[in-house]
């Protein structure tokens, strides 16, 4: 009964590892990425900053040494022009003019004495006199006409004009554009790149944890000497290996150790009974009275039923420690269950009992042929020794996806309230009962060691409904159904 499944990679435990693993990889590196962008941007404006703070000072220097008079305005234009032409990276523009660095000079009234830059000054003038105050530092100013905003600079003079060179920041903004967007395909490469690692690495892992719970799922009551494979590396999943393959070793020996006790046990038991049972009908294939035989018979009765009650007792007891010795075999379970109606339907019309099979066609399920004959005739046995004459026994077999499934239900008494949910343990049997209390122990614990399982309760309507659902293995042919046939006893 192998654990092997084809469930898509979507709903693989690698899947769902790597998704993890690649959100937690994609937010670490974006946030790093962030950091980086963050530092490159701060790290522009503060060589700006400083090349601003610079050439306005030297450009203040010229201003002021330079006199006031008709070439005032040409020598300083022309090193204010030279300033401009310094701008690293600057970005050129669709027209002659440079829109990217303006030098303005403003008098004490705040009018307009000197230009340099594109345009005649009027709306950076303006933007400069809206600004509330005035700062020793680098400010940025949005100037009206210009898609981008100005990286402004400042110096008063001593006559009390001021100086100011404006930097705009279209190319800082342009170089951090382009350093967004290489950002943003090097973080998709490395998240697509990190997620199939995982995933791969994940699933190679993985695999090793299938193949020893494949492999674990093959060993089972029939076959207790295979082993999981072992990997030759030292890590946790070699460690996994080792230790069931441990565990295995000790439970060959412990079902090594119940086997031989309880075959040692049947052994010296079974051989006196056996012995004294044989006596037995030596003397009474005698010439005996009536009146002398009818203890013989009595007492060979009674060790017929202390023989099924230790057979009965041996099987439950290995079937509760799963070590039942299964040898599996393709069965049909509708041919059975009709062989076993055959067996039992002198018995049942001698007592009154009528049986009523509802079979869609042959069910083949992967079963020990002589422990599923033992379960259908425990069942037909509760039914004789239980019902009261003029009842109905009804056997319903059909089928589900993966399981077969087996009903058997009367209009007797039903189950005694005393055994209440009890009714699968050993020596629990209603007062009335006058077996051992281990019939319902014993199916139940065979059709648990075949991988089904078995649910006992009364029926509303009155009488007792016991529900069997035996696996069928995957990939199994089954031979359609064919229609229901009516089987009355």
């Amino acid at each position: 009964m192998s654990s092997k499944t084809t469930n898509p990679i979507m709903y693989s435990a690698a899947w769902r590892i790597s998704l993890w693993a690649t959100l937690a990889f994609a937010i670490g590196t974006m946030f790093v990425f962030a950091m980086l962008h963050r530092f490159v941007a701060n790290d522009i404006q503060r060589r700006s900053d400083a090349w601003l703070s610079g050439e306005v000072a030297v450009l203040a220097d010229v201003a002021g040494r330079t006199p006031k008079d008709r070439l005032y305005g040409r020598v300083v234009g022309e090193v204010a022009e030279l300033a401009s032409r310094e701008v690293p990276d600057k970005l050129r523009s669709n027209s002659n003019e440079n829109d990217s660095v303006f030098f303005l000079q403003a008098g004490d009234d705040g009018t307009l004495k000197l230009w340099v830059g594109a345009g005649d000054g009027v709306p950076n003038l303006a933007a400069i006199r809206a600004r509330k105050f005035i700062s020793d530092v680098p400010y940025d100013l949005n100037v009206k006409g210009f898609n981008h905003p100005f990286r402004i600079a400042s110096v008063r003079l001593d006559d009390g004009s001021h100086i100011y060179l404006g930097l705009s920041e279209r190319d800082e903004l342009r170089v951090l554009r382009n350093l967004r967007y290489r950002f943003f395909c090097l973080w998709l490469l490395i998240v697509l790149f990190g997620s199939v690692i995982v995933f791969f690495v994940t699933r190679r892992m993985l695999g090793y944890v299938r193949e020893i719970t494949e492999a674990a799922s093959r060993i089972g009551q029939s076959d207790l000497s295979s082993r999981v494979p072992i990997s030759k590396r030292n890590d946790e999943v070699g460690h996994l290996a080792l230790t069931l393959n441990r565990m295995l070793d000790r439970i060959e020996s412990s079902m090594h150790q119940l086997h031989t006790i309880t075959e040692a046990l049947a052994h010296d038991l079974r051989s006196p009974l056996t012995a004294i049972r044989g006596k037995l009908e030596i003397v009474l294939a005698g010439d005996l009275k009536m009146e002398q035989s009818e203890p013989i018979v009595s007492a060979i009765d009674e060790l017929d039923r202390l023989t099924e009650f230790l057979n009965a007792s041996l099987d439950v007891a290995e079937a509760k420690a799963d070590a039942l010795r299964l040898s599996l075999s393709e069965v049909d379970l509708d041919r059975t269950i009709r062989a076993m109606i055959d067996l039992y339907e002198p018995c049942m019309s001698e007592k009154g009992l009528r049986m009523n099979l509802h079979s869609a066609g042959p069910v083949f399920i992967a079963a020990d042929a002589a422990l599923l004959h033992r379960v259908i005739a425990n069942l037909l046995d509760n039914e004789l020794n239980h019902l009261p004459a003029s009842c109905t026994v009804s056997i319903k077999l059909g089928t589900s996806e993966d399981a077969a499934m087996l009903i058997v239900e009367d209009d007797g008494p039903g189950f005694a309230s005393e055994i209440g949910l009890h009714m699968f343990e050993q020596r629990v049997k209603g007062r009335d009962s006058k077996g051992h209390g281990l019939g319902l122990t014993f199916v139940e614990a065979v059709v648990r060691a075949h991988g089904g399982s078995v649910t006992a309760s009364n029926r509303s309507e009155g009488g007792a409904l016991l529900s069997i659902s035996w696996p069928r293995e995957t990939g199994e042919e089954i031979e359609a159904p064919h229609s229901p046939t009516h089987l009355n006893r």
